[in-house]
């Protein structure tokens, strides 16, 4: 959940996203996410993404990436829906990664410190089970509110981490071709991500700027384009139910089986 490539003492590098004012939040994270989860479901929309990627069931043999990991919970959604698969753990923030460290995982779930850039830049410095290629992806809010070129420049990134034929599953918001979403989810920001948010992280600016940058996120069929662009074939998208339909998606795209 948290894009940014950050240093090792946890402050963002020059020129990357504000994504990387989430370490501050870290010890109230999961607070927050348990609130969110009793009013929207946000666990079981996680899970759902996870199954909309088509993957065998239980995930035997497969290695996955789970990139913007923050405190675990996409990275519990993975394990949930694929028990026997093996599963990278990746998120730029290390305080978020030693949330989600601290926590029960089997031994098949390696969590790493690292962006998106050096994953897929192969650095010599990241474990070699964190390289790819893999056999599937999730990106749980990872890509809301980059600026377009780095959302572009992030999916090409995740195309190439890809083996052939695997899927991406991008897990996120889209409010903008919907008068109804739009309120809904301003009504959401501001009854309950907002307040929520400062009461359990003392907090407030970060999450405004998620609620704005939700706002202006792309149309579903632009992203769904942006992935085609990218390399994806077969781009998607479908809803997720409930009261946050038409504001929460998974958007699903696949690397090509050949070049």
């Amino acid at each position: 959940m948290t894009g940014a490539v950050m240093s090792e003492s946890g402050a963002a590098e020059p020129g990357t996203s504000w994504r990387a004012d989430y370490s501050p939040l870290a010890p109230g994270y999961d607070r927050l996410v348990g609130i969110l989860d009793a009013s929207a479901g946000y666990h079981e929309q996680l899970r759902l993404s996870v199954r909309r990627m088509g993957l065998p069931a239980r995930g035997a043999g497969l290695r996955l990436l789970d990139v913007g990991c923050g405190t675990g919970a996409s990275t519990a959604a993975l394990l949930q829906v694929l028990p026997e698969a093996e599963i990278v753990a990746v998120d730029a923030s290390a305080p978020m990664l030693e949330r989600a460290r601290a926590k029960s995982w089997p031994r098949g779930v390696r969590f790493v410190h690292a962006g998106l850039d050096q994953l897929a830049g192969g650095s010599e410095g990241l474990p070699r089970a964190a390289r790819g290629p893999f056999d599937g992806a999730l990106a749980a809010f990872l890509l809301l509110g980059l600026p377009p070129g780095e959302v572009d420049a992030a999916l090409h990134a995740l195309c190439g981490l890809l083996r052939p034929g695997a899927p991406l599953a991008v897990h996120d918001c889209s409010v903008a071709d919907s008068l109804g979403a739009r309120a809904r989810w301003l009504a959401l920001s501001w009854g309950l991500v907002i307040p929520a948010g400062a009461l359990v992280t003392g907090h407030t600016e970060v999450y405004r700027r998620l609620c704005r940058s939700v706002r202006g996120f792309d149309r579903v069929a632009d992203f769904e384009r942006r992935l085609s662009a990218a390399g994806f074939t077969d781009p998607r998208s479908q809803s997720v139910p409930g009261w946050t339909r038409d504001i929460v998606y998974t958007f699903l795209g696949r690397r090509p089986v050949s070049s």
